[in-house]
């Protein structure tokens, strides 16, 4: 990936390959590669016509690889300071009843009561939705492993936990039905 992705990236695209690390036993694909950038930039990715190079990658790489799955979508909102690695993320599939209510409770209650230390991010599915009803997901990433275990409790101190609790009934009360489908941690291995 590294030879390909060095030299041949598209403008604008972040590629991303994590090791699919703690999962359940229907969520058991050991990687995944994911393609991040604005509009334009992956409609770029896809509208690039013949690519001969791009074929020939993914010749090499299917001899290694078994498809899983793939979906697309988009970020929702994102909330933490991107500026440094935060490498190990938990992720979280949802089946969401009510979209509109379910990002406006996640925004609220994450433009102010994100911890330092985690990146919050929430997003749709609008292609490939899986079988088991995965409409949204929501990634928490950490800057090492033992953020990632302790969690977002580990990363509040004494002083905002009544604030945290008091908003956390709040947007759980405000979000609609959700049912968690799937979740794992993933550890960032490479991006280009």
């Amino acid at each position: 990936m590294d030879d390909y992705f060095s030299e041949n990236k598209t403008e604008g695209v972040t590629v991303s390959l994590y090791e699919n690390h703690f999962n359940d036993s229907g969520n058991n694909f050991t990687h995944s590669v994911v393609f991040t950038g604005s509009l334009d930039a992956i409609g770029n990715m896809y509208g690039g016509g013949e690519n001969t190079k791009w074929e020939l990658f993914l010749t090499r790489t299917g001899m290694f690889t078994k498809g899983v799955s793939s979906a697309m979508g988009r970020t929702i909102a994102s909330y933490g300071d991107a500026s440094t690695p935060h490498p190990i993320q938990k992720y979280f599939l949802l089946d969401v009843e009510d979209g509109s209510a379910y990002s406006a409770a996640y925004e609220k209650y994450n433009s102010e009561h994100n911890p330092e230390g985690r990146i919050a991010a929430l997003g749709n599915i609008s292609s490939g939705h899986a079988p088991d009803g995965a409409n949204m997901w929501m990634v928490n990433s950490f800057k090492d492993f033992k953020s990632a275990m302790a969690g977002v409790g580990g990363l509040r101190n004494e002083a905002n936990r009544e604030a945290h609790s008091k908003a956390w009934s709040e947007y759980r009360d405000t979000r609609g039905e959700v049912r968690l489908v799937r979740s794992g941690l993933r550890i960032l291995l490479g991006q280009w």
